[in-house]
């Protein structure tokens, strides 16, 4: 009895089986197509292509780009902001080819997503402006890309001396620049950072970039692009739960002055003026320019009235500047053109929700650029030259 109990229930059995793998390949398939739709739409669409940058190791220890392509930005998922912009031929966020060898000076212009500006169209950057404003007198190459630090700036303007023999090396310095040069706070692959040997000193190292399979196939989709750029669905969960820690008051609503934390704790502080000496120790070394050929452009909080108390970023800006005049350097401030300029039309100089500069920004530090010192030695060494 109970064998022909268990031979009759066999067929039920079978039929909820295929009815489930039924359901699941039904599923599957939904998912397939509604993934190849989703794929065919947002290639019609502005999503974020990436700038796809190229391993970075010991045989080629310098972070750029895949040359020679056109790339798309975009943000978030609304896909705002919207900037069609070129990779040049060495690998560098610029719409000009550079050239090795010519007989026109070359300045070059280092930072990080400031300088980078995919969201901004070439022409209206800084080096786009000073490109134009300069044509057959000066070169005006930049060497930048979004989340390098200080320590990082070195190893481009290194670069840029060795490779394309720049006379003068202009750094563009922000809020994060500090203490993100220590691996401590912040390691960017593909980039050099400074990390303290065995006596404590800080040297510069490298901290390699290879390009994994997951991220050829995102390059490569259209819809992953849209997942990880636009949505940032990598850093999702952890934003979720910063949210969800100051909703339930177990942490505090961060404060930021100069696009970094404000937060003043004396470790923070310490480690980034080491950092400072750090950097004014290597600048020498590793362009072989003098002071007279080195400028900064030092970003600030722009707007009158925006900082309330002591912040990060403007003890930073200060030791920064103090440091760097006492050595000979110049160091151009933007927040007094920052300031003036907003008094008399009070435009904002960067994005309503995006802390980069916009195109006024960077007609603001142009402005500073060609007002300098360093420029007008520059050009009087070129004209006298000729």
């Amino acid at each position: 009895m109970r064998t022909e109990r268990l031979t009759a229930t066999a067929p039920g059995g079978r039929t909820r089986t295929r009815t489930w793998l039924l359901t699941l390949a039904s599923i599957a398939l939904s998912v397939v197509l509604f993934a190849v739709c989703a794929e065919i739409i947002l290639r019609f669409l502005p999503v974020a292509s990436g700038l796809a940058s190229l391993p970075v190791n010991a045989a080629d220890p310098v972070f750029r780009f895949a040359p020679n392509r056109a790339f798309v930005f975009s943000k978030d998922w609304d896909m705002r902001m919207v900037n069609h912009g070129h990779v040049n031929n060495d690998g560098w966020v610029n719409d000009q080819n550079y050239q090795k060898q010519s007989t026109v000076p070359l300045l070059a212009i280092v930072g990080d997503s400031y300088i980078e500006a995919a969201m901004v169209p070439h022409g209206e950057t800084l080096e786009g402006r000073l490109a134009k404003a300069y044509q057959g007198r000066l070169r005006v190459y930049s060497f930048a890309a979004s989340g390098a630090p200080l320590s990082q700036y070195l190893i481009w303007a290194q670069y840029a001396v060795k490779a394309y023999d720049a006379k003068a090396v202009i750094f563009n310095v922000v809020g994060n620049d500090f203490d993100e040069s220590l691996q401590a706070y912040h390691e960017g692959p593909g980039f050099w950072e400074y990390v303290r040997d065995r006596d404590g000193t800080l040297r510069l190292h490298m901290f390699e970039h290879r390009v994994s399979l997951a991220t050829r196939l995102v390059r490569e989709s259209a819809l992953l692009r849209y997942l990880v750029i636009n949505l940032h669905i990598g850093s999702a969960a952890d934003a979720l739960k910063r949210k969800v820690r100051i909703l339930v008051g177990a942490g505090k609503q961060p404060r930021y002055v100069g696009n970094t934390s404000a937060d003043t704790n004396v470790r923070r502080i310490s480690d980034s003026l080491a950092v400072i000496d750090a950097f004014f120790r290597d600048l020498p070394v590793m362009t072989g320019l003098p002071p007279d050929r080195i400028a900064f452009t030092l970003d600030g909080i722009r707007y009158p009235g925006a900082s309330k108390g002591k912040s990060y970023f403007e003890l930073m800006r200060r030791s920064f500047r103090q440091k760097g005049e006492a050595l000979g350097y110049e160091v151009l401030d933007l927040d007094p053109l920052f300031f003036a300029n907003y008094r008399e039309h009070h435009q904002r100089f960067d994005f309503p929700d995006d802390g980069h500069w916009n195109a006024l920004g960077h007609a603001v530090a142009a402005q500073a650029v060609r007002s300098s010192k360093l420029m007008a030695r520059l050009l009087s060494t070129q004209a006298s030259t000729k």
